[in-house]
């Protein structure tokens, strides 16, 4: 059995003013080398849970343990380890993409040569090279997302937080994005994974968890899940079964 790289263990959460809990005793374990989807419908509690395994957020119960630290004492290590694509974009337009690119390497501690070869490397993989010094302003929305998750992928980070990483983007970006997680992924990143696209996610990850009202509904892997659902044959299927239809404005 593979080295769980993300241990959960009864994680919870209330906003404020809310009297619903947006992560309610929530166990989970992240097996290292997964591409592991965190599914489920709007509400969920997905966003609040990668909130508090990167630290953006308190938790106000439970452990959690990344690549062997405790979150609660060792959040200043962690934080060199993993990696963190929000959904939205989270670039400065009028800067190019290299000036973009060269603050968040810094901030990630990274300098010189090491970062500039690094940039260079990572926008040829996403085939943004001929495109690296006009402002993020000017970009398209696909392109924008490529650099919102180059800036994640600069310090090779050992987990990789991605919130809703192709959301609203062209099919080529898209289908570039997804080829390249793989190889990403084949390279030694354990990557979390939140999409509302069923059948992106049955085609990429290995293992996916969904949640429901901050609870964790079950694990495993599509074809597991599927074989084991009452005449589901697409993870899409299997999901609006365990969720509903219901709309969740």
């Amino acid at each position: 059995m593979q080295t769980p790289v993300i241990e959960i263990k009864d994680l919870r959460k209330t906003y404020k003013g809310n009297g619903v809990p947006a992560v309610d005793r929530l166990s989970l374990s992240v097996p290292c080398g997964e591409i592991f989807g965190l599914l489920g419908p709007n509400g969920a509690g997905k966003t609040t849970i990668i909130h508090i395994l990167c630290g953006l957020s308190s938790s106000d119960g439970g452990e959690v343990t990344i690549c062997g630290y405790p979150l609660k004492t060792g959040l200043k290590e962690i934080k060199r380890l993993i990696g963190v694509v929000p959904q939205d974009i989270a670039l400065y337009p009028t800067l190019t993409a290299y000036e973009n690119l060269k603050i968040f390497g810094s901030i990630l501690g990274l300098k010189g040569a090491a970062l500039n070869n690094r940039i260079n490397e990572l926008l040829r993989f996403f085939g943004l090279e001929h495109s690296k010094h006009r402002r993020i302003g000017k970009y398209s929305g696909g392109m924008k997302r490529r650099i919102n998750l180059i800036a994640g992928l600069l310090h090779q980070p050992k987990v990789l937080f991605l919130d809703e990483p192709t959301v609203g983007i062209d099919v080529q970006s898209k289908n570039l994005i997804l080829e390249n997680l793989k190889e990403i992924n084949r390279n030694g990143s354990t990557i979390i994974y939140t999409s509302h696209y069923m059948e992106e996610a049955e085609a990429l990850c290995t293992q996916i968890a969904f949640i429901d009202e901050g609870k964790l509904i079950c694990t495993g892997t599509s074809a597991a899940l599927i074989a084991q659902s009452n005449g589901c044959v697409t993870l899409e299927m299997l999901y609006l079964q365990l969720t509903g239809k219901h709309l969740r404005d």
